[in-house]
C-alpha cells in the first residue's frame, strides 16, 4: 500500500515538470521565437530519463521498505508466539497451582466434616448424660417434697391433736361450769334454758335446710335461666360502633388546611358558628378533626366539610350554602334510619311519626354506648328470650326498641328521658306494655307484664356486657367507696375490698364472733342493703369468708 502511493505521488511530480517545460517551449512572446522540434525532442527524452530514474529509485525505496515491513512482522509475529507460550505456561502453573489448592481444601473439608461428627456423637452422649442427670436430680427433688409434705401431715396432725385435746378440755370445763350454772337453777329457769337452747337449735336447723332448699331452687334456677339467656344472646351478633367526641376527615392534601382556614382565619370562624363544632387543625398530614360533644352536630360538620372539599369553593357563603343544604337532608337521613331499625326488627305497624326519634337515638350516646344499637340489641334478645319462653316476641322487640326513646330529645326539652318517652309513645298510640317497659326498667313502677320483665333483664344484659359502658374515674371510685362503706357497716365484718370493678365484694368476717349460719344469714342481708340503697349497672355478688389460719414459723 505504502509502495502504490510513493509511485502515485513520483507520477504527479513527473507530471508536473513535464507541464512546466511544455509551458516554457510553446509560450510565444512578440521578443522570442519558435523553439526547434529536436530541442523539445531532447527535453522529453530527458524528461522521460528523469521520470524512469525517479520511478526506479521508488520501486527500489518501495521494495526495500517492504522488506523492512515484513521482518518487522516476522519480529512481532515471533514476540507474540513467544508471549503466547509463556501464558500458556503460566496458565498451566495456574491451573496446578489451582487443583493442588482444590485439591487441599477437600482434604480440609473432609477433615472438618469428620470432627464435627465426632463433635456431635460427643454432644449427644453428653446431651444424654444430661437428660439422665436432670431425670435423677427431678426424682430426688419430688421425693424430697413428698418427705416435706409428709413431714407437714405429720405436723399438722399432731398440731390438731394438740387442739382437739384443748378443745375438749375446754368444753371439760365449760360443761362443768355449765353443770354448776344449771344445778343452781329453779325449775322455771331450767325449762326456759331448755326451752331457749331448743329454740336456738330449731333455728340453725331451719338455717341449715332453708339455705339447702334455697341452694337447691337457685341451682335449678340458675341452669334455666343460663341456657334460656345463653340460647337467647348466642344467637345475637350485636353491632359495635364506637362513637366518641371527635371525627377524623382526610383531605386530599395539606394545602387545603390554609383554604379551610382562610384569609384571616374566617372560613374556619364561620364554619364552627354554623355547625357548633371545633375544628382542630394540627401537624397531622391530610388529617382535620372535628371535635363536639354531640355526633349530631359531628356528623353534620362531617358531610358538610366532606362536601366542601370535593367542590373546592371554600368561602363563607358557599360554607353556610352546603351547611343548611346537610342540616336539611340529615333529617331525611334519621328518619330512614329509624324506619329500617324498625323493619329490622319486624316492627311493621309501629307509627311512621316515631321513625325520626328512634333514627334520631343513634346520634345519642349513653355512658359512650350508642343508644340505638343498645335498644336494638335489648329489643333483640328481649324477643329471642320470649320466644324461648312462648311469649309475645313481637310486643318484647317493641318494648325493648322503644324503652329509651326519650332520650331522643330529652337533652333538647330537660327533664326526664322516661316521662319524655311516655308522652312520645302515648302521643303515636303505642300499647301498654310498652309506656311499662319505660317506666319499669329504671323501677319507676312496678312490671305488670312478663315481656316487660325480660326487657328489663335484656337491658341489664346489654349494659353489662364488657365494654359496653363507661363511667367517670370520679364516679367509679365514689361508687366502689360506697360499697365498701356499706359492706362495713355490718357488725362482726373485719374487712370488705371491692373487686372486679366492682361487681364483686370480698367480706370478711371474724370467726370468733360469728358462726357459718351467721355469715349466710349477712351475706343476704348485705346484698339486701345493697341492692336499697347504692346504684349499679348489673349485678354485685357478695362474697362472705368465714376462716380461721393458724400460722407457725419455721426458725
Amino acid at each position: 500500500m505504502s509502495e502504490i502511493m510513493l509511485i502515485g505521488v513520483l507520477g504527479l511530480v513527473v507530471l508536473a515538470i513535464g507541464i512546466g517545460v511544455g509551458f516554457l517551449l510553446f509560450r510565444k512572446t512578440p521578443t522570442q521565437v519558435p523553439i526547434q522540434s529536436e530541442e523539445v525532442q531532447k527535453l522529453l527524452e530527458n524528461a522521460q530519463r528523469e521520470y524512469e530514474k525517479i520511478i526506479g529509485i521508488a520501486r527500489e525505496e518501495a521494495l526495500r521498505t517492504r522488506q523492512e515491513a515484513e521482518e518487522k512482522k516476522k519480529e512481532i509475529e515471533q514476540m507474540l508466539a513467544q508471549k503466547r507460550s509463556e501464558l500458556d505456561k503460566r496458565e498451566q502453573e495456574l491451573e496446578q497451582r489451582l487443583r493442588s489448592v482444590e485439591q487441599a481444601l477437600n482434604h480440609r473439608e473432609q477433615s472438618l466434616v469428620q470432627k464435627e461428627q465426632v463433635i456431635e456423637r460427643r454432644f449427644e452422649a453428653l446431651e444424654r448424660r444430661e437428660e439422665d442427670l436432670y431425670k435423677r436430680e427431678k426424682e430426688l427433688r419430688d421425693l424430697e417434697r413428698h418427705l416435706e409434705r409428709i413431714q407437714r401431715d405429720l405436723e399438722s396432725r399432731i398440731k390438731e391433736v394438740q387442739e382437739l385435746e384443748k378443745e375438749v378440755q375446754r368444753l371439760k370445763d365449760k360443761e362443768l361450769l355449765e353443770l354448776q350454772r344449771i344445778a343452781s337453777m329453779t325449775l322455771e329457769e331450767a325449762r326456759a334454758e331448755v326451752l331457749r337452747r331448743a329454740e336456738e337449735s330449731a333455728r340453725i336447723e331451719a338455717i341449715k335446710i332453708a339455705k339447702k332448699i334455697e341452694d337447691e331452687a337457685r341451682e335449678m334456677a340458675d341452669l334455666r335461666a343460663k341456657r334460656i339467656i345463653t340460647t337467647a344472646v348466642q344467637r345475637l351478633a350485636s353491632e359495635i360502633a364506637i362513637n366518641y367526641t371527635t371525627t377524623a376527615v382526610e383531605l386530599p392534601s395539606n394545602d387545603f388546611k390554609g383554604r379551610i382556614i382562610g384569609r384571616e382565619g374566617r372560613n374556619i370562624r364561620t364554619f364552627e358558628l354554623l355547625t357548633g363544632v371545633d375544628l382542630i387543625i394540627d401537624d397531622t398530614p391530610d388529617i382535620v378533626t372535628i371535635s363536639s360533644f354531640d355526633p349530631l352536630r359531628r356528623e353534620i360538620a362531617k358531610e358538610a366539610l366532606e362536601r366542601l372539599i370535593e367542590d373546592g369553593r371554600i368561602h363563607p357563603a358557599r360554607i353556610e350554602e352546603i351547611v343548611n343544604e346537610v342540616k336539611k337532608e340529615i333529617d331525611e337521613k334519621i328518619k330512614k334510619t329509624g324506619e329500617e331499625a324498625c323493619m329490622e326488627l319486624g316492627l311493621y305497624d309501629i307509627n311512621p311519626g316515631l321513625y325520626y326519634y328512634v333514627g334520631k337515638l343513634y346520634y345519642r350516646t349513653s355512658y359512650s354506648q350508642n343508644v340505638l344499637l343498645h335498644s336494638k340489641e335489648v329489643a333483640y334478645i328481649a324477643g329471642l328470650l320470649a320466644e324461648e319462653l312462648g311469649l309475645d316476641a313481637k310486643m318484647a322487640r317493641r318494648a325493648g326498641l322503644l324503652h329509651d326513646v326519650g332520650k331522643a330529645i330529652s337533652h333538647e326539652l330537660g327533664g326526664s328521658h322516661t316521662d319524655i318517652g311516655i308522652e312520645l309513645c302515648k302521643r303515636y298510640g303505642e300499647p301498654d306494655p310498652v309506656l311499662n317497659a319505660i317506666k319499669a326498667h329504671h323501677n319507676e313502677e312496678p312490671v305488670r307484664y312478663p315481656e316487660v320483665a325480660l326487657v328489663c333483664a335484656a337491658d341489664a344484659l346489654s349494659a353489662a356486657r364488657p365494654g359496653a359502658r363507661r363511667e367517670t374515674l370520679e364516679a367509679y371510685l365514689k361508687r366502689l367507696e360506697k360499697l365498701e362503706q356499706i359492706v362495713k357497716s355490718f357488725k362482726g365484718v373485719a374487712n370488705a375490698y371491692a373487686v372486679q370493678a366492682g361487681r364483686e365484694v370480698r367480706v370478711l368476717v371474724s370467726p370468733e364472733e360469728m358462726t357459718d349460719e351467721e355469715a349466710y344469714q349477712l351475706s343476704k342481708d348485705i346484698a339486701r342493703k345493697i341492692e336499697e340503697e347504692l346504684e349499679f349497672p348489673g349485678q354485685i355478688k357478695v362474697v362472705v369468708i368465714r376462716e380461721t389460719r393458724h400460722v407457725e414459723y419455721a426458725k
